[in-house]
């Protein structure tokens, strides 16, 4: 067991510290929004992720979890201290690293023993070398410590079963103690343990998430090709996915990828490459292309209906994936930002996003109860994200409410056989 502080209570600090704390460790996860805190410490959450709030709320009851809105009282607590603050980017892609270094001046504030400080946040290359340095240069008490990155690959709406079974591990440290200690933290889960210097273990980060990006760039780039020919992009990706040395895995054509770590990652790895001295073009094309498939779907959109203005287009989907209440760089708001620009109306639905939608969104939108509402008297139903909600529509019912049977489908979730045989005009990414 070790006893370990989680700085930042975001999505990966909360994941992070829950799960380390269902693993049998002693956790304090640390936010300066106290109002947070206090909402934490009463066994809520303030975002939707599948299956955290009971695991919070199971390790707060086994007294394994706690909460505090003090740093100081991470730094007495803990011999492994994550960073887990946020990163967000700047005007040119770069990431934003102010909260890394005003949790790691602090740290040093407060450090009268050994300590483990964990990069966990996604940062550029070269960040450890910087956490160090302001960790020296503050330091009161001149204690010995060492510094580690230990990149997360969480997916929202998956995070728990991410954390629990991993792919791998991946740990960048600089001595043998640091190694030995995260080689015994992570021991339980049982799974390959990359270990590697820190440098490389923060580029492995933006690196993968990089991959992962230019994946669905090039499926949907394959998908207008079958669109101007006639082929079918489910059969080509599956065609492709079960070669083994590409993989299924992100091959789905649709509306471009979002979210806050994406879009994100790609900048900032764009941005390092240049900083370097290198021109990454290829990753520049793939931030292209995602941006590109949010134009060409809003234009396939007025193109079903001719013109837009004064046209109701039900909305179904606003998160940027399901089973997450997260809007941050959803393809879902420049879409509908497209379409409003058109003089379009829009009525919008999502089971979990929604709330947050309202906050976020200050353009005039009609947000509705359920599908049904959102279909009633549109001109079309669109389809941005793939709720398993919406496969269990009635489309009887739908057609019924429609002001014609108009379906675009963003995320190819229904055959486009059985919708035409329903009374529907269909129209998908990349098929027929």
């Amino acid at each position: 067991m070790e006893k370990i502080a989680v700085i930042g209570t975001g999505y990966v600090g909360l994941v992070t510290g829950s799960c380390l704390a269902e693993l049998g460790n002693k956790v304090i996860c640390i936010d300066n929004d106290k109002a947070k805190i206090d909402v934490l410490a009463s066994g809520k959450i303030p975002i939707y992720e599948p299956g955290l709030a009971a695991l919070v709320k199971k390790n707060i009851k086994s007294k394994r979890l706690c909460f505090s809105s003090s740093v100081k009282d991470g730094v007495k607590f803990a011999n492994i201290i994550f960073i887990a603050v946020g990163t967000p980017p700047r005007e040119k892609g770069e990431a934003d690293l102010s909260a890394v270094e005003n949790v790691s001046a602090e740290i040093a504030r407060h450090m009268k023993t050994y300590k483990l400080i964990v990069e966990k946040s996604t940062v550029p290359v070269e960040t450890g070398r910087w956490v160090e340095s302001t960790l020296n240069t503050f330091q009161k008490h001149r204690v010995k410590f060492d510094i580690a990155s230990n990149p997360e690959f969480l997916r929202e709406g998956s995070a728990i079963k991410d954390f629990m079974h991993p792919d791998r591990i991946v740990i960048g440290v600089n001595s043998k103690k640091a190694e030995d200690l995260l080689k015994k933290l992570y021991a339980p889960l049982k799974v390959p343990i990359v270990v590697t210097d820190i440098k490389s273990a923060e580029i492995i980060k933006h690196a993968s998430n990089s991959f992962l990006s230019m994946k669905i760039s090039f499926i949907n780039a394959i998908s207008r090709i079958c669109d101007l020919c006639g082929a079918d992009i489910t059969k080509v990706a599956e065609g492709m996915g079960l070669d083994r040395r590409i993989g299924r895995a992100f091959l789905d054509a649709g509306i471009g990828y979002g979210g806050s770590c994406f879009p994100k990652d790609l900048a900032a790895f764009i941005h390092i490459a240049e900083m370097l001295g290198y021109n990454p073009e290829i990753l520049k094309i793939v931030a292209k292309v995602n941006h590109e498939q949010k134009v060409i779907f809003a234009e396939r959109i007025k193109a079903a209906l001719w013109n837009l203005n004064n046209k109701t287009i039900g909305i179904l989907g606003i998160a940027f994936k399901p089973n997450t209440d997260d809007i941050r760089q959803a393809p879902s708001l420049d879409i509908i930002k497209m379409l409003q620009k058109e003089g379009a109306r829009i009525k919008a639905y999502d089971p979990k996003a929604q709330e947050k939608a309202k906050n976020a969104i200050n353009h005039n939108i009609e947000f509705c109860k359920d599908p049904y509402k959102t279909a009633e008297k549109s001109d079309c139903l669109v389809i941005i994200t793939e709720w398993d909600e919406f496969k269990k529509l009635d489309f009887k019912k739908i057609k019924r409410l429609l002001n014609q049977p108009l379906i675009i489908d963003g995320r190819n979730m229904f055959e486009p056989d059985k919708m035409e045989k329903l009374g529907f005009r269909y129209i998908s990414i990349g098929r027929k």
